[in-house]
């Protein structure tokens, strides 16, 4: 098990409700890979560097979590289909 940093950006038409439930979607995600989520933190609406997929603004999460590495693929996979994630990056944490 590695300690990982996923940064996600949620499409900005999604309500609060609509955003605590996608952070949950991604906490299931990272569990069912036989990960743990360590610690949520959202950083609320933002404006977007460029336009991605026509939106100027989206909300930001930092989400940090344990998992391991062999896993990571079936994640990212999950977070592709997701409709609601507009942009991720994850990374290994250094400690």
């Amino acid at each position: 098990m590695r300690d990982y940093e996923l940064a996600f950006i949620i499409e900005p038409n999604t309500d609060d409700e609509g955003v605590t439930g996608v952070v949950d979607k991604v906490s299931q995600f990272v569990q069912a890979i036989d990960g743990a989520v360590t610690s949520v933190d959202v950083w609320g609406r933002r404006k977007l560097s460029y336009p991605i997929n026509n939106h100027r603004e989206g909300t930001y999460v930092l989400l940090q979590a344990n998992m391991p590495p062999l896993s990571l693929t079936e994640l990212e996979r999950n977070l592709k289909l997701s409709e609601e994630i507009i942009r991720y990056l994850l990374v290994k944490a250094e400690n």
